[in-house]
């Protein structure tokens, strides 16, 4: 390399480029790594050196050369561009590359501002002390270039207006396990910041954005996933949009019921005049969502729910599509429609579905949700009840025009509502649930507010976590990690704060906590088996009955403890039945696998003593958060074994775990032949998951005659997910012919919101 060039200094000095110094960064980085070139890197850099340039620019020059190397054939290299991006992170937050001790650490931050400063308040000196003993500064050195470029974009501790980075990765994890035990008796609390510390650091529990990015910070909101659910009048829904606007501009994503809103022409005001119609009050929401970033870590976004049988559904149903005009479309909200067994009857039998405005059929929307065969008994009436307004629609021609819309824009989702509340925790009765959130996963009870300050309406909140399938070697180990998750997820509803009175209320009646998996991608591939052919349904039946039992095990075991939750008798948990009784029975016709657990004397002791948590499980996208762990997200067959993730940071390359020696065991998402193999497995998950799941349908148009997927085959998928039990469907993918490594990360799901 030529040294004729100059660099210059931080204090503005300039001075010739000392390769040596370079090359011995890249070397270190270099080490122990199988197939990457320190010369290459230094060639690739050299290329982009120019007189004069900065030191820290030179940093990010032979960054950028190791991450552009990174392919399938040398895989290796987002290591070592990961090593020089630690390195560089390093340096960049405390002037040199060894990191200072804690306490002196946290002492400075909090100074700055920049921590809570309840951590000197909680912990000695002593305890600091001993909890640096736990840190392996060393675990920095596993992290994938992604994850690096993750942490800088999102997580680590920064300001956000100058760039300026104030922590690197192990304080980020002690100090999230100091804040969430902080409240342990003081003999046992450090025991727990350690296993949390090592479960997390070692990548076996996943965190979602809001907890890393916001705990140990002055910022005290950490639930992924909001659901408020709106009533008919203009009250509630200028109170819906002030929930919004606050729980936006603290890093949560939305879910939005809107579907008690009359339709457009109903009388208001006894006869006085006609209402507009839902699409306005959609448009307020739309503007609450998209008044605030969230703290500059993402952008708002909410998912807005009505019922198929709504009088304007016709015009709802499009108001994603490009065609149109701005009066009559809101584009930048998505949308969950809600479907139920009758819905589905009429369209097999070749019948109508009827369309109401909720204001006009009493009972109708609540028996919707309630009772099944209520909502069938009076929608029956109803519709022979020549007085009242209707439109009759060939079932076929509404179930087309939902799989129309969903196929063009991917963002039309499906809630089955029965499903949802007759296999769930809660007492449809008494609790209901009448709608998911952003990322389709979370089942929670809502009731709509007339007011911000109403303790009487119901926000749903829930806090999320995953554990790593692909770090985990036996499902024994389970249970130690679903006892730290829930506890440490717990100790979190105490520690945040609520802006809104509805949110603190039912997050202290109810304590509602979704734990679900990264990797299953992986997790697969490691134990040879695949989504489409049925391998690896007793598997994952296996696994997943493990996660759950767990889970209601470590949330009885902190019931006991602790006490139940206020709201425990509003859950089918009181009265002893589990998800093992209230599952589809279809699903014992795609597994022959029974129960390993021991079932019957967890039930006892719930009944006994109840659970902590009113919901234990849920399975998120993990889009971002997976990236951290180096993982495949969520349960989705990757599109390539190297993903070109494109985000607002930047395009990051990702290769699946174990390249090399599992390259071949990897079932790629467009080589997968139908949805069907990948439902079954869904299907299998929702028998022990509580709340609901992140699905995805997946279509490649060249499967099919004239390039074009087929109305009848996207309409028998979703009589086959509800046929499975699946409660809610979430994208709809259509391959479009780019490179199939290629990927966009959603930044508004991210806890996404719930991407955790």
């Amino acid at each position: 390399m030529n040294s004729n060039l100059f660099v210059t200094k931080r204090n503005g000095e300039k001075e010739a480029i000392d390769l040596e110094k370079i090359h011995k960064v890249i070397a270190w980085a270099a080490d122990g790594l199988d197939e990457v070139s320190v010369s290459q890197v230094e060639l690739k850099s050299h290329i982009q050196f120019y007189d004069g340039i900065k030191t820290e620019d030179i940093h990010e020059t032979i960054i950028k050369a190791a991450a552009d190397l990174i392919s399938e054939e040398t895989p290796d290299y987002q290591y070592l561009a990961a090593r020089l991006a630690i390195f560089h992170l390093r340096k960049k937050a405390y002037g040199k590359f060894e990191p200072p001790k804690l306490f002196e650490h946290v002492l400075d931050m909090v100074e700055m501002g920049k921590y809570d400063q309840h951590l000197l308040a909680d912990y000695s000196q002593a305890e600091f002390e001993q909890m640096e003993a736990f840190i392996d500064h060393s675990r920095d050195l596993n992290f994938s270039y992604a994850a690096v470029k993750q942490l800088e974009g999102k997580y680590l501790v920064q300001n956000r207006v100058t760039g300026e980075i104030y922590e690197s990765a192990q304080f980020l994890y002690i100090l999230v396990a100091a804040c969430l035990f902080a409240k342990y008796p003081t003999n046992e609390r450090l025991k727990y910041i350690e296993g949390f510390y090592d479960a997390i650091s070692t990548f076996k529990i996943s965190l979602p954005t809001p907890i890393m990015a916001g705990v140990r910070t002055p910022t005290r909101q950490f639930s992924s996933c909001v659901l408020i659910e709106c009533g008919d009048s203009l009250d509630s829904i200028n109170a819906t949009s002030s929930a919004i606007v606050k729980y936006v501009s603290q890093r949560a994503g939305i879910g939005i019921n809107a579907g008690r809103i009359r339709a457009l022409g109903s009388s208001i005001r006894n006869g006085e005049a006609f209402h507009t119609g839902c699409i306005p009050f959609y448009k307020h929401f739309q503007t609450a969502v998209k008044s605030c970033s969230q703290g500059g870590v993402r952008g708002g976004a909410a998912t807005l729910f009505y019922p198929l049988w709504h009088l304007e559904v016709e015009s709802l149903l499009v108001l994603k599509n490009n065609r149109g005009v701005e009066e009559n479309r809101v584009r930048h909200l998505d949308y969950g429609v809600q479907f139920n067994k009758l819905m589905y009857q009429r369209l097999i039998k070749g019948e109508s579905i009827t369309l109401f405005s909720p204001s006009d059929v009493p009972g109708l929307y609540d028996a919707f949700f309630q009772n099944q065969e209520r909502f069938e008994e009076l929608y029956v009436k109803y519709e022979q009840d020549e007085s009242i307004r209707k439109k009759r629609i060939k079932a076929i021609e509404l179930f087309s025009l939902f799989a129309q819309e969903r196929a063009s824009t991917g963002r039309i989702y499906l809630q089955n509502v029965d499903h949802c509340n007759t296999h769930s925790p809660f007492d449809s009765e008494q609790a209901p649930i009448r709608q998911s959130n952003l990322c389709l996963e979370i089942a929670l009870p809502t009731k709509p507010f007339e007011d911000v300050n109403d303790p009487n309406g119901e926000i749903a909140l829930c806090t999320l976590s995953a554990f790593n399938l692909g770090a985990i070697e036996s499902l024994d180990e389970l249970e130690g990690l679903a006892d730290l998750a829930v506890r440490a997820l717990d100790s979190l509803l105490d520690y945040q704060d609520y802006p809104v009175p509805a949110a603190h209320s039912a997050t202290m009646g109810r304590r509602t906590l979704g734990i679900g998996v990264i990797n299953y991608a992986y997790y697969l591939a490691k134990n040879g088996v695949f989504y489409s052919n049925g391998s690896a349904n007793n598997l994952t039946h296996r696994t997943f009955e493990a996660i759950q039992y767990y889970l209601l095990k470590a949330s009885n075991q902190l019931a006991k403890e602790q006490g139940a939750c206020p709201l425990f008798n509003e859950t089918k948990l009181s009265k002893g039945i589990l998800p093992i009784d209230t599952y589809k029975k279809e699903i014992d016709q795609i597994t022959g696998e029974k129960l390993h657990l021991d079932w019957e004397t967890l039930r006892e002791n719930i009944k006994e003593y109840g659970v902590r948590n009113s919901t234990v499980s849920a399975l998120m996208p993990s889009e971002t958060s997976s990236q951290i762990s180096n993982a495949t997200n969520g349960i989705e067959p990757p599109r390539g074994l190297i993903s070109i993730k494109a985000s607002k940071d930047g395009v990051l390359k990702q290769v699946v775990p174990e390249y090399r020696r599992l390259k071949d065991n990897y079932e790629l998402l467009w080589n997968i032949p139908s949805n069907d193999g990948y439902l079954e497995l869904v299907g299998i998950m929702q028998k022990f998951i509580d709340q609901t799941i992140s699905a995805n349908t997946n279509y490649d148009p060249s499967k099919y005659e004239g390039g074009k997927v087929p109305v009848k085959q996207i309409i028998k998928d979703l009589l086959n997910a509800y046929k499975l039990g699946v409660k809610t469907l979430y994208y709809h993918n259509t391959r479009d012919g780019a490179d199939d490594s290629q990927e966009t990360v959603d930044e508004g799901c991210e806890g996404g919101a719930c991407k955790i």
